[in-house]
């Protein structure tokens, strides 16, 4: 039997079209929301199998609404769409996402088996409080490598690089990091050689991470 799906998506074009794309491939989408609050109402009166998340809901991380969702309904599967393959990017946490999650990088939701696969494989995996596993599809060679550069990165020195990129100053993010200044310097300077930047007089280094950021984020974010 096939699984009952709640689509939970902030995207008015995506809605429209990714649902009647399911239903192609014989998903049975009993309902769609575009707040956390329908969400959760949906979610206790149509009781579904799996909830599929856009990973920016009005603003709001997914993640967060995922964990809300699981506690309402233990048993919940729940996918993840994300376009960045990296969420401390974004400022979420790995280990906040609850267990069993399916989380399938956008790119990936164009092969829409793929993501029927996840969909269907999502509910017993929260049954069985399986680990969080990712669906990455076909990645570039570039894809690779810039994955490979974001693993050598701490959490300390991704938080700072998104603070960088938001355009607050040392000053500004050693306060709210509660370190010195000094030592948030010393923090972009092991960024800028992980990202092997040089200095140049012709090029802002802050430019330049920011630049390095965004290509990381991924330009198919909305």
């Amino acid at each position: 039997m096939n699984e009952r799906v709640l689509v939970v998506i902030d995207d008015g074009f995506e809605l429209s079209t990714l649902i009647p794309a399911l239903r192609m491939h014989d998903m049975d989408i009993i309902g769609e929301a575009r707040s956390e609050s329908v969400a959760l109402t949906l979610l206790r009166r149509l009781q579904p199998d799996v909830v599929l998340l856009d990973m920016h809901v009005a603003g709001v991380s997914a993640v967060q609404i995922a964990i809300n969702l699981r506690k309402a309904q233990p048993n919940i599967g729940l996918v993840i769409l994300e376009s960045c393959s990296d969420l401390r990017l974004i400022g979420d946490r790995l280990i906040d996402i609850p267990s069993g999650t399916k989380v399938v990088l956008k790119k990936s939701a164009t092969d829409l088996l793929a993501l029927c696969q996840a969909i269907a494989a999502s509910k017993n995996s929260a049954r069985e409080n399986q680990e969080v596993s990712w669906i990455n599809g076909n990645i570039s060679i570039y894809e690779a490598a810039l994955g490979g550069l974001l693993a050598k990165l701490t959490d300390a020195q991704v938080q700072t690089l998104r603070l960088v990129a938001q355009g607050y100053t040392n000053a500004h993010i050693g306060r709210m990091r509660y370190v010195s200044e000094k030592a948030v310097e010393q923090i972009i300077s092991r960024v800028t050689q992980e990202f092997n930047i040089q200095p140049d007089h012709d090029r802002n280094m802050r430019v330049q991470l920011v630049n390095e950021y965004n290509k990381m984020l991924g330009a198919s974010r909305h």
